[in-house]
């Protein structure tokens, strides 16, 4: 049996990076193997993973994890947040196999850090070819795309309604955000509760953090216009974002004023996508592959974004969702004549289950298995020179 060792020691949140390291651990034991799994000692969202396959270890810092290492037979280790140059020189110095997943394009993004493993893994095509661009050429050729089904424990249980939540992911490095963090609280109180009804129309939704990386504010300067001129259009927000991320958000919105609003962060994402007519991504460049992307059409919901990687990846077009034109490059005008003919049903609202079954069977649990199968015999092939 395998034994291999991945590291995530993201500090707090359960963004698409851990959901995604969360199957693949469950994917990789199911292909055979044992999986250590080194985690943030504060972090919960890992609670409920360990089984007799996968062991979970916290550790503050990975100087922890090479201390470990130094006293372990030489054997394949994964990072997911990356370890400094010397940390993974050390580690391959120890006989390790070291390795890295890039869960983002190399977009505005430094790739020395990369450059020192044994071998890197995109989580898409459009990861990996800005890998090769950036002059990374250690890397997997397989895609180790993610999964599109949600986990049981995000949903709510019977009877229990949406309740809008806060909408800011405080950043309590900022004395700004700390001060902001700990009046929030106390004007909620004196705030009506919100239970979220789908209001009459056509309902588009983003079900995602408000991180930069999706370009929220910069995408609908351009498309808020497009969606303020039909009426019957709805936009409602599931997610949280830092302080200016949102305030971004809320200026280029204004133009739909009340048909937008804010529900702040939700687990019960399977609750919510049946709810929309269609999501909305973001803007394409820097995102990796979109795991919300994936498990709304694995919900039924079709997904409106951009015609560009890596979406050019997860949506089938007409199928699975339609793709426009980046609305910097024509002012919205592609994304305008989608909208009128979904509004007049010229363009029909397509159930990715059925019209895409076989688009959304590369990206199921078992098609996670077999690329784990796949990524460990390539691993012993790789370090055949020695035992695991």
């Amino acid at each position: 049996m395998m034994h291999c060792h991945h590291v995530n020691l993201q500090g707090k949140g359960f963004g698409g990076g851990e959901i995604y390291v969360r199957a693949l651990a469950r994917a990789l034991a199911e292909a055979g193997a044992k999986v250590t799994l080194y985690v943030a000692h504060d972090n919960p969202i890992w609670h409920g993973l360990e089984s007799s396959a996968i062991e979970l270890i916290q550790v503050e810092n990975v100087s922890q994890i090479e201390e470990r290492m130094r006293y372990q037979r030489p054997t394949w280790i994964a990072f997911h947040t990356l370890a400094p140059t010397p940390v993974v020189e050390a580690l391959r110095e120890g006989g390790h196999f070291v390795t890295a997943f890039a869960h983002m394009p190399l977009i505005d993004r430094d790739a020395r850090p990369l450059r020192s493993f044994d071998l890197v893994f995109g989580v898409s095509r459009y990861v990996i070819s800005t890998l090769h661009s950036n002059g990374i050429e250690r890397t997997y050729a397989e895609p180790l795309y993610g999964v599109a089904g949600i986990d049981p424990a995000r949903t709510l249980r019977s009877g229990q309604p949406l309740i809008a939540r806060s909408v800011y992911d405080w950043d309590r490095r900022k004395v700004r955000d700390r001060a902001l963090a700990a009046v929030e609280p106390l004007a909620r109180r004196f705030l009506a509760q919100r239970k979220f009804e789908r209001a009459a129309g056509l309902t588009l939704g983003i079900v995602s953090l408000l991180s930069p990386i999706k370009q929220f504010p910069l995408l609908f300067v351009t498309v808020a216009p497009v969606l303020a001129r039909q009426s019957s259009v709805h936009l409602e927000i599931f997610g949280h974002g830092g302080y200016a991320q949102v305030r971004d958000l809320r200026h280029a919105l204004a133009p739909l004023g009340n048909r937008v609003r804010f529900w702040g962060h939700q687990e019960a994402v399977a609750d919510i996508y049946p709810q929309l007519d269609y999501l909305l991504t973001g803007l394409a460049e820097k995102e990796a592959l979109g795991l919300n992307v994936l498990e709304a059409q694995a919900c039924g919901t079709p997904v409106l974004a951009p015609d560009a990687p890596p979406f050019t990846e997860t949506v089938l077009e007409g199928k699975s969702g339609y793709r426009y034109r980046d609305p910097r490059t024509d002012g919205g005008a592609d994304f305008a004549l989608l909208i009128q003919d979904i509004v007049a049903g010229t363009r029909p609202r397509p159930d990715p289950r059925v019209a895409a079954a076989e688009h959304l069977a590369s990206f199921s649990f078992e098609a996670l298995i077999g690329r784990a199968k796949r990524l460990l015999a390539h691993i012993e092939e790789r370090v055949s020179r020695t035992p695991l």
